[in-house]
């Protein structure tokens, strides 16, 4: 089956669509039908590819929950493709669950571990623990999406309240730098008072054009003693 098949039509991602991505491997049509018919029950998407090649270019396209691929296929079989979906970073921590056409002994078993599999079953495999099996791993996966959701928004939002807490503060600063170039002006000082005040007040214009410049990003440090004010 060449291209890209899902279980339902594939509608444009939305900030409340929660639904995971299964990816079903086998190069016989019929077998990843009955895959279809087991896990249509968990609610999710449900994505065929019919060759290890296949796999491969929707592993690179989408973020996957899990990937359910057979053992004996034409051409890249399934312990050659889990090999190549392990050796790639983006795909390393992706879950595979072994799917055979009989019981796996000890020595194909040992292999697919070693390869980076978590689980096989064969077939005739019980439904319902195939189910449960794909279950536990869509748990996973959606608890990790909505951890990594919550993180960047909390990295977002601890970032506009530093900024917001250094916009006040240097308020504070620019106001306080003002009255005193004033009662400075009023007064016979040196120059090197002068001069002293003249960069205070450079540095604090810097600080803000940096607060500005891009919200979200932590300012960088400036000193009355950088190269920038030095001698100006």
């Amino acid at each position: 089956m060449a291209g890209r098949t899902e279980t339902r039509p594939t509608a444009p991602p939305s900030a409340g669509d929660t639904k995971a991505k299964i990816l079903l491997v086998d190069d016989q049509p019929e077998n990843l039908l009955a895959l279809e018919a087991v896990l249509s029950a968990l609610d999710q998407t449900l994505v065929r590819a019919s060759s290890g090649e296949e796999a491969l270019k929707e592993l690179n396209d989408d973020e996957f929950a899990l990937v359910l691929l057979a053992t004996q296929m034409s051409g890249m079989d399934g312990y050659e493709t889990a090999a190549h979906i392990k050796s790639r970073s983006r795909n390393r921590d992706t879950p595979i669950i072994f799917v055979s056409a009989h019981v796996m002994g000890p020595h194909a078993t040992f292999r697919g571990y070693a390869i980076g599999a978590v689980d096989y079953v064969s077939r005739p495999y019980d439904p319902w623990v195939l189910r449960a099996k794909a279950s536990i791993f869509v748990d996973l996966h959606q608890k990790n999406v909505q951890l990594r959701k919550q993180a960047a928004l909390l990295r977002t939002g601890a970032a506009t309240d530093l900024l917001a807490q250094l916009s006040t503060l240097l308020s504070d600063v620019e106001t306080q730098a003002r009255d005193l170039t004033g009662q400075l002006q009023a007064q016979a000082v040196s120059a090197t008072v002068k001069t002293t005040v003249a960069r205070l007040e450079r540095a604090i214009r810097s600080l803000r054009q940096v607060l500005q410049e891009e919200p979200g990003a932590p300012p960088a440090p400036v000193s009355l003693h950088s190269p920038r004010h030095r001698d100006q």
